[in-house]
């Protein structure tokens, strides 16, 4: 039998575990990315049902991560993670067999249960398994995630060249579930490092607080009732997630340590910058780039192998920076990749892609080791919770915010005077968003074009698809801010230093 390995000597077979469990939930990430204007011509979607899809396949992510962050001491990390496996299996059954936007919805939403579930084991294992060098081992880690998207994206590709449909795309997500679950049930894992350091799950609470699960609830409320199919108003989701605040702020005697409510504040903007971008920039791109066979895929994969390589020597950034520092260059970075893919074309796009690879590579992961090293007596729940809130915000607001925004500025654009005719050929039911109703445009309508009115509406679509980045683009200027903010603050304590777990 295999026995969990000495703090000191790291069970590197159950990290590289983790690491491949990890490639497999972006893989399905990296197919559903490329393979969203399949579906919408198979199953005539709106842009903001692409963005309800995607959104789909985040938010339950996140209420699969809050709840295992719960459990997970006391039931294993083994148990949850045969439980994502199981989600996995039969998720990617369901997808094969959809039929049109609502099955493929759910089984979009049962592949994000898997996918969180995954997070919610791999990251505190690794925190436990490198207690010393969490920023660093985090970042490798999640290594794995732009490593899946590339293959998912490659293999995405291939098929395209051999003329299958999104099935087989979609059929290739069996691969890397069935190699993670080999790699991972054969091993032993360790106890959590709160666990083994004796701290009580009251105290792991009072870091989260009264005004964290705030925050938490006030973003599940409304990801579990739009999957009921029964959206929340704004005096039902504040009325609960008071409650909760209260029932927290009575059991702990906590209002949450402010420096974890303030990474909170900032993770929503940060998922949308990154996954919410990356779940949107192949589509975003396909009509602005040169005359070349799947650019936009393949500034997918450019842009994902830059962070997969980056990743595996951010060591040594964290160590010249510190992670407060390194964020604050991130996210300056960012802003300006984001703004040059707004206003590139072409072979342009390249270069302002590669501007954009570089600023989004560190954030999530960093994010994850200054959470691991500033709160370590939350353990799971503060590790797991952030990944949460970000995914709950992206899922919930941010992603179908981008599809939203797509089209109601395709509506204005389309009722100028110049292209009022064309929009009466293609125009299409409005249909419900969460932000209102949205126009949309009618996908078979849009078949029976002819070249020039094809050509007139490609164009159209092109300049509203790029301007979103714009939009995007005040999300990591917020970061930037807030991070200078908390670089300020370290500074005036005399810098930046993780902080040790101390046994009772």
């Amino acid at each position: 039998m295999t026995t969990s390995a000495p703090a000191d000597r790291p069970d590197m077979r159950l990290f590289w575990a983790c690491f491949v469990a990890l490639v497999a939930t972006s893989f399905v990430f990296g197919v559903r990315a490329n393979a969203i204007g399949d579906l919408q011509a198979s199953f005539n979607l709106s842009e903001q049902q692409k963005g309800a899809i995607n959104g789909a396949g985040m938010w339950p992510f996140a209420l699969s991560i809050i709840f295992f962050s719960l459990i997970i001491d006391r039931i294993g990390y083994k148990s949850v993670a045969i439980f994502a496996i199981a989600c996995h299996a039969v998720a990617l059954v369901m997808t094969w067999n959809a039929t049109g936007y609502e099955s493929f919805y759910w089984s979009t939403l049962l592949v994000a249960v898997g996918n969180g579930t995954v997070e919610a084991f791999v990251n505190p294992v690794v925190a436990t398994l490198f207690p010393r060098q969490k920023a660093k081992w985090l970042n490798i880690l999640h290594a794995g995630w732009p490593a899946g998207l590339a293959l998912g994206a490659l293999s995405t590709l291939i098929l395209s060249e051999m003329g299958k449909g999104w099935q087989w795309k979609f059929g290739m997500c069996v691969v890397p579930v069935v190699v993670y679950a080999a790699l991972i049930l054969p091993r032993r894992f360790p106890p959590n490092e709160r666990v083994a350091a004796g701290i009580s799950y009251r105290d792991m609470l009072r870091e989260v607080g009264a005004i964290g699960f705030f925050i938490i609830t006030a973003l599940t409320v409304p990801a579990v009732s739009q999957m009921m199919g029964q959206p929340a108003s704004l005096p039902v989701v504040l009325t609960i997630a008071a409650a909760v605040a209260v029932a927290m702020g009575i059991y702990t005697r906590s209002l949450g340590n402010w420096l974890f409510i303030f990474v909170l504040i900032t993770i929503g903007p940060l998922a949308t910058t990154e996954l919410g971008t990356d779940g949107w920039m192949p589509d975003l791109l396909k009509l602005s780039g040169p005359a070349v066979p799947h650019f936009e895929t393949w500034i997918f994969i450019y842009t994902s192998v830059i962070m997969t390589v980056l990743r595996f020597y951010a060591g040594p950034l964290v160590h010249r920076f510190s992670p407060v520092g390194l964020l604050v260059i991130s996210a300056a970075i960012a802003v300006v990749g984001l703004l040059a893919l707004s206003q590139s074309a072409g072979w342009v796009i390249l270069g302002a892609a590669t501007v954009y690879a570089l600023g989004k590579t560190f954030l999530w992961s960093t994010t994850l080791g200054l959470v691991s090293e500033q709160f370590p007596k939350g353990g799971a729940l503060t590790l797991n919770g952030v990944s949460a809130v970000g995914v709950l915000f992206l899922g919930v607001l941010g992603s179908p915010a981008i599809g939203f925004k797509q089209d109601v500025d395709m509506h204005q654009r389309l009722s100028a005077p110049e292209h009022v005719a064309l929009y009466e050929k293609v125009r299409g039911e409005d249909k419900p968003a969460i932000f209102g109703t949205a126009p949309s445009l009618d996908q078979e309508k849009i078949k029976t074009l002819s070249p020039a009115e094809a050509s007139q509406l490609s164009a159209a679509q092109g300049t509203v698809k790029r301007s979103v980045f714009t939009t995007i683009a005040i999300l990591p200027a917020f970061m930037l801010l807030c991070y200078c903010i908390m670089w300020l603050y370290f500074r005036s304590i005399g810098g930046y230093k993780p902080k040790e777990i101390s046994s009772h």
